[in-house]
């Protein structure tokens, strides 16, 4: 079956920042510290990717990164800030693929315009979420996790920390044709407390926030929602293997943006010191570890992906009827 997102990409212009105002002086960027946005609480994976990424950025240029952690609204809140941050370089926000291409579908006013606020930067990591389960589910596989669900409409809970989380349990429903009751969190520690306590049965996670207790036996993973095994948990099974060919395309991207009006100096600067981070071997083993996979990009590659992904996903919101909660 074609996955219900597969749609052609539109040609709505992206900001990538092309004019450099006469007279900017770049020469010595940055000389002071540079402030790192990121629009969810610290515990998931846009903290842990930023925080990484930052500290060798830090490195490479002698001034201190400062993560700025602005949670809401699935991602919205801090992604306004960053939208209308002074347009100098000096402050970057973690580009969230649900912030940036879903919510502007699901909410009236996210308080940035996603094709016209910002210039791209790159492309930072991307990775497929993993459905984990509490222990106490009875239910090993996405099938026997569906037939549960059929059997106890109504019962089953599934948490959501950023608006492809919910897209993901909303598709899985209407899929298996289940009711299965959403559950919105600010962010992904809170989520995991309430997965881990049992509050909640489910949820369609980050691997950076669940590999850890997957491993310890304290969750369990029914499957990668993409065409790929994740390299931190090896033995889960893709969706296609586990009989969902409608999650094959499920892929979640975290990347750096900036201000429209920063000057392409300045971006490609940015681009630059992101790319060479994104490529150090130790930043790519400890983003590994945590279940993400470094994925850097031209400016114009990644503005690309994002007017693409931002068409894709109103299709699916669309069809889904999904609304914020």
């Amino acid at each position: 079956m074609k996955p219900l997102w597969k749609t052609l990409v539109t040609s709505v212009p992206l900001a990538v920042a092309l004019a450099v105002p006469p007279g900017f002086a770049q020469a010595t960027f940055p000389d002071k510290p540079v402030r790192f946005i990121v629009p969810f609480p610290p515990g998931g994976g846009t903290d842990a990717f930023a925080r990484i990424v930052g500290a060798k950025l830090a490195e490479a240029w002698g001034q201190q990164v400062v993560v700025d952690n602005r949670a809401g609204a699935q991602g919205n809140i801090g992604t306004a800030l960053g939208a209308k941050a002074p347009a100098d370089g000096y402050t970057i926000t973690l580009a969230h693929q649900g912030a940036l291409s879903i919510n502007p579908h699901l909410y009236s006013n996210t308080g940035y315009d996603t094709l016209r606020d910002f210039a791209a930067i790159s492309r930072g990591m991307e990775t497929a979420s993993v459905l984990v389960v509490h222990p106490s589910v009875p239910a090993t596989t996405m099938q026997e996790l569906a037939q549960l669900a059929s059997e106890r409409p109504g019962v089953l809970t599934f948490a959501s920390t950023a608006s492809l989380q919910q897209l993901l349990g909303e598709l899985f429903k209407l899929t298996t044709g289940t009711n299965i009751v959403h559950v919105p969190y600010r962010g992904a520690g809170p989520a995991v407390n309430d997965l881990l306590s049992g509050n909640i049965s489910m949820m369609f996670a980050n691997p950076t926030s669940t590999v850890a207790q997957v491993k310890a036996g304290k969750l369990r993973a029914l499957a990668i929602l993409g065409t790929q095994h994740n390299e931190a948990l090896p033995a889960v099974p893709t969706a296609v293997e586990a009989g969902f060919p409608q999650f094959s395309d499920a892929i979640e991207w975290y990347g750096v943006v900036a201000p429209a009006a920063t000057p392409r100096e300045i971006v490609v600067k940015l681009n630059a010191a992101v790319v060479r981070a994104l490529k150090d071997p130790e930043v790519a083993a400890r983003l590994s570890g945590v279940g993400q996979t470094p994925s850097p990009s031209t400016p114009e590659e990644f503005a690309a992906q994002i007017r693409s992904d931002h068409e894709r996903w109103g299709k699916v919101v669309k069809a889904s009827g999904a609304k914020a909660e």
